[in-house]
């Protein structure tokens, strides 16, 4: 059986009081092609399509006339069309934009009750940097309260990088390449590269996780063909440059801090995996841990508490005792340093190095 023409799409209705001035303009100006006309002695609808999209010109439509965005690689200034049709650029959401940085030092006290927004598959979203660095950096103590299923799907992210840490509960994943599905436990770690497919598949109750990337606004795409897990595991695959990286805590080294006496730190194997784009670890004080003020020649540096109680001293502010879900910002060159540690105290460190505006590695 054939079907008649257009049967099995779909278009969107735009009115027009000229048909043919509209029709000519979508044709000459925009770049659509001409599908179909009615009736002919006096024609009432015009069907143009350019991309995939159909778009129906029809005079006896009492719709308004709207918006249409065209993404497309060429620029051109905003149009309006002769229906009344405002026609805009919209930039192809393939990569990201990386804003230039504005540095900020940021203090995150621990949260409260009204600092959680919801979010993208059920998820719970606390800001941990607000201003986001003038949108270079964002970092999300993220939760899901009750456990079981979650309403994720396969997808992926056009970033420079992007950590998550588990922080409380347990949650289970899947990544392309990465063989079977499996349990991120508290402490544990993953990188996922720029672009590398995954999905959230369940959780414990009470499950937290802190996620840090950059820049703090990237598209995140749906993956409609490829189903995970992928027959085919490839764990040493390189995904824009950057390996992935399931930092397991349970018999994971401790070594002493070279930069702050006093401290050990467990290192989540995200330097080498990022080519030393991105430093990642956790630390936790070692004996006597003081307070030696240097400053750090990263982009910046994000700090969250895990456990514990810590002062946290940067050069030309007063000090400020932090606890277990406070978090802070601070920008290359400004001397600070951590003391009065408790037994307790543990902190998951982030230092991206120092990208250049004009990076496209994702």
């Amino acid at each position: 059986m054939t079907l008649p023409i257009g049967v099995g799409s779909a278009e969107v209705v735009l009115p027009c009081d000229d048909l043919q001035a509209t029709a000519e303009f979508f044709t000459g100006e925009l770049g659509f092609r001409l599908e179909c006309i009615m009736p002919a002695d006096d024609p009432r609808v015009a069907i143009v399509s350019r991309d995939g999209m159909r778009v129906c010109l029809d005079r006896t439509s009492k719709s308004p006339p709207g918006v249409l965005r065209l993404r497309v690689d060429e620029r051109f200034e905003s149009m309006i069309a002769p229906n009344g049709t405002v026609v805009e650029r919209a930039p192809v959401v393939s990569e990201y934009e990386l804003p230039e940085l504005a540095p900020e030092l940021v203090v995150v006290e621990q949260h409260g009750v009204d600092a959680w927004i919801d979010g993208r598959a059920g998820m719970r979203y606390r800001d941990l940097i607000p201003g986001r660095q003038g949108g270079r950096y964002i970092a999300s103590h993220i939760a899901i309260p009750e456990g079981g299923p979650v309403p994720d799907y396969v997808h992926f992210h056009a970033v420079v990088f992007q950590l998550i840490y588990c922080y409380r509960g347990r949650v289970r994943v899947v990544y392309e390449g990465q063989g079977e599905p499996f349990w991120l436990e508290p402490g544990d770690c993953v990188l996922q590269p720029p672009r590398i497919r995954h999905r959230v598949l369940e959780c414990s109750d009470g499950l937290e996780v802190v996620e840090m990337g950059c820049p703090a606004e990237h598209p995140t795409f749906v993956e409609h063909e490829l189903e995970l897990p992928t027959e085919l595991e490839r764990p040493a695959r390189e995904f824009y440059g950057q390996r992935f990286v399931h930092h397991e805590a349970n018999g994971a080294l401790w070594e002493a801090c070279v930069d702050r006496p006093g401290f050990e730190q467990r290192d989540l194997g995200v330097r080498a995996a990022t080519r030393g784009v991105v430093v990642a670890r956790v630390i936790r004080a070692s004996g006597s841990a003081e307070a030696d003020l240097q400053p750090h020649a990263f982009d910046t540096l994000f700090g969250f508490v895990l456990s514990g109680t810590v002062q946290l001293l940067v050069d030309g502010a007063a000090s400020r005792s932090l606890g277990a879900g406070a978090a802070w910002t601070i920008p290359a060159g400004v001397p600070y340093g951590l003391g009065s540690a408790s037994d307790d105290f543990e902190c998951l460190l982030v230092e991206p190095r120092q990208f250049n505006a004009s990076s496209t590695d994702a």
